[in-house]
Protein backbone atom coordinates (compact mmCIF):
# COMPACT_ATOMS: atom_id res chain seq x y z
CA UNK A 1 0.00 0.00 0.00
CA UNK A 2 1.17 3.18 -0.93
CA UNK A 3 0.30 7.02 0.66
CA UNK A 4 0.35 10.35 -1.37
CA UNK A 5 4.08 10.75 -0.40
CA UNK A 6 5.12 7.33 -1.60
CA UNK A 7 4.07 8.26 -5.23
CA UNK A 8 7.02 9.62 -7.22
CA UNK A 9 5.83 12.91 -8.67
CA UNK A 10 5.28 13.30 -12.13
CA UNK A 11 7.11 16.12 -13.98
CA UNK A 12 4.83 18.86 -14.81
CA UNK A 13 3.75 19.40 -18.37
CA UNK A 14 5.17 21.83 -20.29
CA UNK A 15 2.73 24.74 -21.16
CA UNK A 16 2.45 26.88 -23.52
CA UNK A 17 1.94 30.60 -22.71
CA UNK A 18 -1.47 32.41 -23.88
CA UNK A 19 -2.83 35.61 -22.94
CA UNK A 20 -5.79 35.72 -20.99
CA UNK A 21 -9.05 35.55 -22.67
CA UNK A 22 -9.84 39.06 -20.68
CA UNK A 23 -6.58 40.66 -22.61
CA UNK A 24 -7.74 42.88 -25.57
CA UNK A 25 -11.02 42.02 -25.58
CA UNK A 26 -12.80 44.80 -24.51
CA UNK A 27 -10.47 47.34 -25.24
CA UNK A 28 -10.89 45.55 -29.14
CA UNK A 29 -14.40 47.21 -29.00
CA UNK A 30 -13.41 50.66 -27.41
CA UNK A 31 -11.15 50.61 -30.28
CA UNK A 32 -13.34 49.65 -32.90
CA UNK A 33 -15.87 52.23 -32.35
CA UNK A 34 -16.50 55.04 -35.04
CA UNK A 35 -18.95 57.97 -35.13
CA UNK A 36 -22.07 57.30 -37.03
CA UNK A 37 -24.21 53.96 -36.88
CA UNK A 38 -22.25 53.02 -34.41
CA UNK A 39 -23.16 52.44 -30.67
CA UNK A 40 -20.72 52.02 -27.34
CA UNK A 41 -21.61 51.03 -23.85
CA UNK A 42 -19.48 50.18 -21.34
CA UNK A 43 -21.09 48.98 -17.87
CA UNK A 44 -19.14 47.43 -14.49
CA UNK A 45 -20.40 44.21 -15.88
CA UNK A 46 -20.10 44.47 -19.74
CA UNK A 47 -19.00 45.81 -23.13
CA UNK A 48 -21.35 46.29 -25.95
CA UNK A 49 -20.14 48.06 -29.57
CA UNK A 50 -23.71 48.07 -31.82
CA UNK A 51 -23.67 48.18 -35.74
CA UNK A 52 -25.48 49.57 -37.86
CA UNK A 53 -29.63 49.57 -37.71
CA UNK A 54 -32.27 47.24 -38.01
CA UNK A 55 -35.15 48.88 -37.14
CA UNK A 56 -35.93 52.29 -35.45
CA UNK A 57 -38.30 52.56 -32.26
CA UNK A 58 -41.08 55.04 -33.78
CA UNK A 59 -42.14 57.93 -32.15
CA UNK A 60 -45.72 58.31 -31.23
CA UNK A 61 -48.29 58.78 -28.28
CA UNK A 62 -47.71 54.78 -26.74
CA UNK A 63 -45.56 54.70 -23.88
CA UNK A 64 -42.21 54.19 -24.56
CA UNK A 65 -42.09 50.97 -23.24
CA UNK A 66 -44.82 49.67 -25.11
CA UNK A 67 -43.50 51.21 -27.92
CA UNK A 68 -39.86 49.50 -27.40
CA UNK A 69 -41.86 46.33 -26.53
CA UNK A 70 -43.47 46.36 -29.69
CA UNK A 71 -40.21 46.87 -31.79
CA UNK A 72 -38.22 43.97 -30.24
CA UNK A 73 -41.59 41.70 -30.97
CA UNK A 74 -41.96 42.40 -34.33
CA UNK A 75 -38.11 41.24 -34.99
CA UNK A 76 -38.62 38.18 -33.48
CA UNK A 77 -41.70 37.62 -35.75
CA UNK A 78 -39.33 38.45 -38.35
CA UNK A 79 -36.81 35.92 -37.60
CA UNK A 80 -33.72 37.85 -35.21
CA UNK A 81 -33.85 35.76 -32.77
CA UNK A 82 -32.41 37.98 -29.80
CA UNK A 83 -33.48 41.24 -30.82
CA UNK A 84 -32.64 44.38 -28.14
CA UNK A 85 -32.82 48.32 -28.03
CA UNK A 86 -29.63 50.50 -27.45
CA UNK A 87 -29.49 54.39 -27.38
CA UNK A 88 -30.66 57.63 -25.62
CA UNK A 89 -33.56 58.46 -24.08
CA UNK A 90 -34.63 62.47 -23.42
CA UNK A 91 -35.43 64.08 -20.48
CA UNK A 92 -38.45 64.69 -21.31
CA UNK A 93 -39.86 61.20 -21.90
CA UNK A 94 -42.15 62.61 -24.52
CA UNK A 95 -39.77 63.50 -26.26
CA UNK A 96 -38.58 61.36 -29.72
CA UNK A 97 -35.72 58.90 -28.28
CA UNK A 98 -33.07 57.46 -30.14
CA UNK A 99 -33.30 53.90 -29.47
CA UNK A 100 -32.44 51.44 -32.41
CA UNK A 101 -32.59 47.62 -33.06
CA UNK A 102 -28.54 46.96 -34.29
CA UNK A 103 -27.65 44.79 -37.60
CA UNK A 104 -25.05 43.11 -34.84
CA UNK A 105 -23.92 43.55 -31.56
CA UNK A 106 -20.30 42.78 -30.31
CA UNK A 107 -20.36 41.77 -26.33
CA UNK A 108 -17.25 41.43 -24.02
CA UNK A 109 -16.26 41.38 -20.44
CA UNK A 110 -16.04 45.24 -18.61
CA UNK A 111 -13.51 47.50 -19.78
CA UNK A 112 -12.04 47.74 -16.04
CA UNK A 113 -11.36 43.65 -16.23
CA UNK A 114 -8.98 44.34 -19.73
CA UNK A 115 -5.81 44.80 -18.32
CA UNK A 116 -5.30 47.03 -21.58
CA UNK A 117 -7.30 49.74 -20.29
CA UNK A 118 -4.59 50.74 -18.02
CA UNK A 119 -2.56 52.12 -21.09
CA UNK A 120 -2.82 55.58 -21.57
CA UNK A 121 -5.04 57.11 -23.92
CA UNK A 122 -3.53 59.75 -26.54
CA UNK A 123 -3.02 63.31 -25.22
CA UNK A 124 -5.53 65.71 -26.82
CA UNK A 125 -3.46 67.67 -29.19
CA UNK A 126 -3.05 71.34 -29.15
CA UNK A 127 -6.35 73.07 -29.92
CA UNK A 128 -7.52 76.63 -29.24
CA UNK A 129 -11.48 76.03 -27.71
CA UNK A 130 -13.37 79.04 -27.68
CA UNK A 131 -15.41 78.25 -24.05
CA UNK A 132 -18.72 80.15 -24.20
CA UNK A 133 -20.97 79.64 -20.67
CA UNK A 134 -24.75 79.37 -21.03
CA UNK A 135 -25.83 80.59 -18.83
CA UNK A 136 -23.03 82.69 -17.09
CA UNK A 137 -21.77 82.30 -13.95
CA UNK A 138 -23.27 85.03 -12.18
CA UNK A 139 -26.52 84.35 -13.90
CA UNK A 140 -26.53 80.55 -12.91
CA UNK A 141 -25.72 81.71 -9.64
CA UNK A 142 -28.58 84.50 -9.43
CA UNK A 143 -31.23 80.95 -10.49
CA UNK A 144 -29.54 79.46 -7.47
CA UNK A 145 -30.28 82.22 -5.25
CA UNK A 146 -33.80 82.46 -7.11
CA UNK A 147 -34.58 78.87 -5.99
CA UNK A 148 -33.16 78.80 -3.00
CA UNK A 149 -35.39 81.47 -1.33
CA UNK A 150 -38.27 79.93 -2.82
CA UNK A 151 -37.45 76.11 -0.98
CA UNK A 152 -37.03 78.29 1.72
CA UNK A 153 -40.49 79.62 1.16
CA UNK A 154 -41.32 75.86 0.86
CA UNK A 155 -42.43 75.86 -2.11
CA UNK A 156 -40.56 73.08 -3.28
CA UNK A 157 -38.52 70.64 -1.42
CA UNK A 158 -35.65 70.34 -4.03
CA UNK A 159 -34.45 71.87 -7.52
CA UNK A 160 -31.65 70.70 -9.75
CA UNK A 161 -30.60 73.49 -12.09
CA UNK A 162 -27.90 73.12 -14.57
CA UNK A 163 -26.03 74.79 -16.93
CA UNK A 164 -23.92 73.82 -20.16
CA UNK A 165 -20.22 74.96 -22.33
CA UNK A 166 -20.54 75.85 -25.47
CA UNK A 167 -16.95 74.66 -27.17
CA UNK A 168 -15.83 75.04 -30.70
CA UNK A 169 -12.92 75.24 -32.53
CA UNK A 170 -11.51 75.31 -35.93
CA UNK A 171 -11.37 71.66 -36.10
CA UNK A 172 -13.77 68.57 -36.12
CA UNK A 173 -14.65 67.10 -32.61
CA UNK A 174 -12.52 63.85 -32.76
CA UNK A 175 -14.96 61.55 -30.88
CA UNK A 176 -13.38 57.92 -30.65
CA UNK A 177 -10.62 60.02 -29.57
CA UNK A 178 -12.63 61.61 -26.47
CA UNK A 179 -14.21 58.27 -26.07
CA UNK A 180 -10.79 56.32 -25.52
CA UNK A 181 -9.91 59.36 -22.95
CA UNK A 182 -13.23 59.07 -20.79
CA UNK A 183 -13.49 55.44 -20.56
CA UNK A 184 -9.84 55.11 -19.90
CA UNK A 185 -10.07 57.52 -17.09
CA UNK A 186 -13.19 55.70 -15.33
CA UNK A 187 -12.70 52.61 -17.19
CA UNK A 188 -15.18 51.10 -13.37
CA UNK A 189 -17.92 53.32 -14.45
CA UNK A 190 -20.46 53.74 -17.38
CA UNK A 191 -18.86 55.02 -20.54
CA UNK A 192 -21.02 55.42 -23.52
CA UNK A 193 -21.26 57.07 -27.28
CA UNK A 194 -24.48 56.85 -29.15
CA UNK A 195 -25.64 59.48 -32.51
CA UNK A 196 -28.53 61.17 -31.28
CA UNK A 197 -29.31 63.04 -34.97
CA UNK A 198 -27.46 63.17 -38.55
CA UNK A 199 -23.99 64.01 -37.61
CA UNK A 200 -24.39 64.45 -33.90
CA UNK A 201 -22.91 62.29 -31.09
CA UNK A 202 -23.68 62.08 -27.22
CA UNK A 203 -20.76 60.72 -25.00
CA UNK A 204 -20.03 60.61 -21.71
CA UNK A 205 -18.37 58.65 -18.43
CA UNK A 206 -21.53 58.36 -15.83
CA UNK A 207 -20.91 57.22 -12.72
CA UNK A 208 -24.74 56.79 -11.71
CA UNK A 209 -26.88 53.42 -12.69
CA UNK A 210 -30.68 54.01 -12.71
CA UNK A 211 -31.40 50.77 -12.88
CA UNK A 212 -30.39 47.24 -14.02
CA UNK A 213 -32.25 43.95 -14.85
CA UNK A 214 -31.32 40.66 -14.97
CA UNK A 215 -33.60 37.94 -14.37
CA UNK A 216 -35.56 38.42 -11.25
CA UNK A 217 -33.30 40.78 -9.56
CA UNK A 218 -33.08 44.51 -9.95
CA UNK A 219 -30.12 46.93 -8.68
CA UNK A 220 -30.95 50.97 -8.80
CA UNK A 221 -27.50 53.20 -7.27
CA UNK A 222 -28.91 56.79 -6.75
CA UNK A 223 -26.32 59.03 -6.45
CA UNK A 224 -26.87 62.58 -4.86
CA UNK A 225 -24.62 65.16 -2.63
CA UNK A 226 -20.97 65.43 -4.38
CA UNK A 227 -17.44 66.77 -3.80
CA UNK A 228 -14.64 67.69 -6.32
CA UNK A 229 -11.65 65.56 -5.86
CA UNK A 230 -8.14 66.53 -5.09
CA UNK A 231 -4.54 65.61 -6.13
CA UNK A 232 -3.16 65.42 -2.80
CA UNK A 233 -4.00 62.45 -1.09
CA UNK A 234 -4.78 64.44 2.22
CA UNK A 235 -6.88 66.76 1.26
CA UNK A 236 -9.06 64.18 -0.94
CA UNK A 237 -9.65 62.10 2.08
CA UNK A 238 -10.38 65.21 3.43
CA UNK A 239 -13.28 65.97 1.33
CA UNK A 240 -14.53 62.63 1.28
CA UNK A 241 -14.60 62.41 5.02
CA UNK A 242 -16.78 65.95 5.00
CA UNK A 243 -19.08 64.43 2.34
CA UNK A 244 -19.89 61.67 4.69
CA UNK A 245 -20.38 64.23 7.52
CA UNK A 246 -22.64 66.90 5.76
CA UNK A 247 -26.01 67.87 6.59
CA UNK A 248 -27.06 68.98 3.96
CA UNK A 249 -25.39 66.72 1.39
CA UNK A 250 -26.76 63.67 3.26
CA UNK A 251 -30.33 65.26 3.44
CA UNK A 252 -30.04 65.86 -0.14
CA UNK A 253 -29.40 62.05 -0.75
CA UNK A 254 -31.85 61.03 1.32
CA UNK A 255 -34.83 62.27 -0.77
CA UNK A 256 -33.14 61.01 -3.67
CA UNK A 257 -33.15 57.34 -2.16
CA UNK A 258 -36.41 57.67 -0.48
CA UNK A 259 -37.95 58.60 -4.17
CA UNK A 260 -36.12 55.55 -5.53
CA UNK A 261 -37.77 52.78 -3.10
CA UNK A 262 -41.05 54.46 -3.32
CA UNK A 263 -40.96 53.88 -7.06
CA UNK A 264 -39.36 50.61 -6.99
CA UNK A 265 -41.58 48.84 -4.18
CA UNK A 266 -44.63 48.15 -6.07
CA UNK A 267 -43.03 46.36 -8.19
CA UNK A 268 -40.52 44.39 -5.88
CA UNK A 269 -41.64 41.10 -3.86
CA UNK A 270 -38.77 42.27 -1.72
CA UNK A 271 -36.57 45.39 -1.67
CA UNK A 272 -33.42 45.78 0.50
CA UNK A 273 -32.69 50.11 1.59
CA UNK A 274 -28.98 50.11 3.23
CA UNK A 275 -29.46 53.13 6.10
CA UNK A 276 -26.68 54.61 5.38
CA UNK A 277 -24.86 55.82 1.87
CA UNK A 278 -21.32 54.91 1.14
CA UNK A 279 -18.95 56.85 -0.76
CA UNK A 280 -18.28 56.74 -4.65
CA UNK A 281 -15.30 58.34 -6.78
CA UNK A 282 -14.28 59.05 -10.11
CA UNK A 283 -11.69 60.59 -11.17
CA UNK A 284 -12.93 64.17 -10.96
CA UNK A 285 -15.88 63.86 -8.40
CA UNK A 286 -16.96 62.36 -4.80
CA UNK A 287 -20.48 60.96 -4.40
CA UNK A 288 -23.05 59.80 -1.84
CA UNK A 289 -23.87 56.23 -2.86
CA UNK A 290 -26.58 53.61 -2.10
CA UNK A 291 -27.26 50.50 -3.90
CA UNK A 292 -31.00 49.79 -3.71
CA UNK A 293 -31.58 46.38 -4.68
CA UNK A 294 -34.48 44.03 -4.90
CA UNK A 295 -36.82 41.10 -6.52
CA UNK A 296 -39.04 41.32 -9.25
CA UNK A 297 -42.91 40.70 -8.50
CA UNK A 298 -43.46 40.10 -11.78
CA UNK A 299 -40.94 39.37 -14.44
CA UNK A 300 -42.76 40.76 -17.21
CA UNK A 301 -41.54 44.08 -16.20
CA UNK A 302 -38.55 45.26 -18.13
CA UNK A 303 -35.79 46.86 -17.43
CA UNK A 304 -37.10 50.12 -19.47
CA UNK A 305 -40.36 49.73 -17.50
CA UNK A 306 -38.49 50.11 -13.76
CA UNK A 307 -36.35 52.78 -15.49
CA UNK A 308 -39.25 55.09 -17.35
CA UNK A 309 -41.06 54.21 -13.98
CA UNK A 310 -38.11 56.33 -11.83
CA UNK A 311 -37.67 58.95 -14.37
CA UNK A 312 -37.11 61.61 -13.35
CA UNK A 313 -35.22 61.15 -9.97
CA UNK A 314 -35.06 64.20 -7.72
CA UNK A 315 -31.40 63.38 -8.30
CA UNK A 316 -31.77 65.14 -11.77
CA UNK A 317 -34.68 67.11 -11.54
CA UNK A 318 -36.36 67.50 -7.81
CA UNK A 319 -39.25 67.15 -5.93
CA UNK A 320 -42.13 67.11 -6.06
CA UNK A 321 -41.57 66.47 -9.84
CA UNK A 322 -44.05 68.62 -11.69
CA UNK A 323 -43.02 71.63 -9.65
CA UNK A 324 -39.25 71.01 -10.01
CA UNK A 325 -39.63 70.68 -13.33
CA UNK A 326 -41.86 74.32 -13.60
CA UNK A 327 -39.16 75.65 -12.08
CA UNK A 328 -36.03 74.08 -14.27
CA UNK A 329 -38.44 75.50 -17.56
CA UNK A 330 -38.19 78.80 -15.82
CA UNK A 331 -34.72 79.75 -14.90
CA UNK A 332 -32.38 76.91 -17.26
CA UNK A 333 -32.47 79.13 -20.57
CA UNK A 334 -31.66 75.90 -22.98
CA UNK A 335 -33.16 72.75 -23.68
CA UNK A 336 -31.48 69.73 -21.62
CA UNK A 337 -32.11 67.16 -24.69
CA UNK A 338 -30.77 64.29 -23.79
CA UNK A 339 -28.88 65.65 -20.67
CA UNK A 340 -30.31 64.19 -17.51
CA UNK A 341 -32.11 61.36 -19.75
CA UNK A 342 -31.41 57.71 -19.78
CA UNK A 343 -29.11 55.66 -21.77
CA UNK A 344 -28.16 52.05 -22.48
CA UNK A 345 -29.92 48.88 -23.67
CA UNK A 346 -32.53 46.23 -22.90
CA UNK A 347 -33.48 42.69 -24.70
CA UNK A 348 -36.87 41.40 -25.73
CA UNK A 349 -36.06 38.89 -22.16
CA UNK A 350 -36.66 42.33 -20.38
CA UNK A 351 -32.82 42.39 -19.32
CA UNK A 352 -30.83 45.36 -19.62
CA UNK A 353 -28.77 48.30 -17.96
CA UNK A 354 -30.29 51.65 -18.01
CA UNK A 355 -27.89 54.73 -16.90
CA UNK A 356 -28.51 58.38 -15.87
CA UNK A 357 -27.54 60.37 -18.63
CA UNK A 358 -24.50 62.85 -16.54
CA UNK A 359 -21.06 63.90 -17.28
CA UNK A 360 -21.76 63.98 -20.67
CA UNK A 361 -21.37 66.31 -23.73
CA UNK A 362 -22.95 66.27 -27.32
CA UNK A 363 -20.54 66.46 -30.34
CA UNK A 364 -21.74 68.33 -33.85
CA UNK A 365 -18.69 69.39 -35.92
CA UNK A 366 -16.35 71.31 -34.89
CA UNK A 367 -19.20 71.88 -31.48
CA UNK A 368 -19.26 70.44 -28.44
CA UNK A 369 -21.51 71.54 -26.15
CA UNK A 370 -20.68 70.22 -21.79
CA UNK A 371 -23.93 69.65 -19.16
CA UNK A 372 -23.52 70.10 -15.78
CA UNK A 373 -26.01 70.11 -12.76
CA UNK A 374 -26.46 70.73 -9.28
CA UNK A 375 -28.67 69.83 -6.59
CA UNK A 376 -30.38 72.87 -4.69
CA UNK A 377 -32.18 72.67 -1.48
CA UNK A 378 -32.77 74.91 1.24
CA UNK A 379 -29.04 75.14 2.33
CA UNK A 380 -27.62 75.74 -0.69
CA UNK A 381 -25.56 78.81 -1.84
CA UNK A 382 -24.95 80.46 -5.45
CA UNK A 383 -20.88 80.15 -5.02
CA UNK A 384 -20.56 76.39 -3.69
CA UNK A 385 -23.39 75.44 -6.80
CA UNK A 386 -21.47 77.15 -9.19
CA UNK A 387 -18.47 75.46 -8.37
CA UNK A 388 -19.75 72.09 -8.16
CA UNK A 389 -20.76 72.11 -11.43
CA UNK A 390 -17.53 73.73 -12.60
CA UNK A 391 -15.93 70.28 -11.03
CA UNK A 392 -18.37 68.28 -12.87
CA UNK A 393 -17.34 70.04 -16.05
CA UNK A 394 -13.68 68.75 -15.20
CA UNK A 395 -14.35 65.01 -16.71
CA UNK A 396 -14.61 66.68 -20.11
CA UNK A 397 -12.56 69.56 -19.85
CA UNK A 398 -9.86 67.21 -18.71
CA UNK A 399 -10.33 64.90 -22.00
CA UNK A 400 -10.26 67.88 -24.22
CA UNK A 401 -7.23 69.38 -22.69
CA UNK A 402 -9.12 73.24 -21.85
CA UNK A 403 -9.59 74.90 -19.20
CA UNK A 404 -12.21 77.23 -17.30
Amino acid sequence: MTTAHDVAPHPAPRRTATAHPAVGAATALLDAYTPGDNRFFASPTRTLLAHGTRAVVPHDDRPLPERVAATLEAQRAAGNLAPLVVGAIPFDQHAPSALTVPETVRWSSPLNEDPLIALPAEAPGARVWDIRPVPEPEQYGAAVANAVERLRRHEFSKVVLARTLELESTEPVDVPALLQRLARRDAGGYTFAMPTGPGRALLGASPELLVSRRGNQLIANPLAGSAPRSPDLAEDVRRAAALLDSAKDSHEHAVVVAAVSQALAPYCVDIDVPEMPTLVRTAAMWHLSTTVTGVLRDQRTSALELACALHPTPAVCGTPTATARGVIEELEPFDRGFFTGMVGWGDATGDGEWVVTIRCAEAEGSMLRLYAGAGIVAASTPGAETAETAAKFGTFLHAVGADL
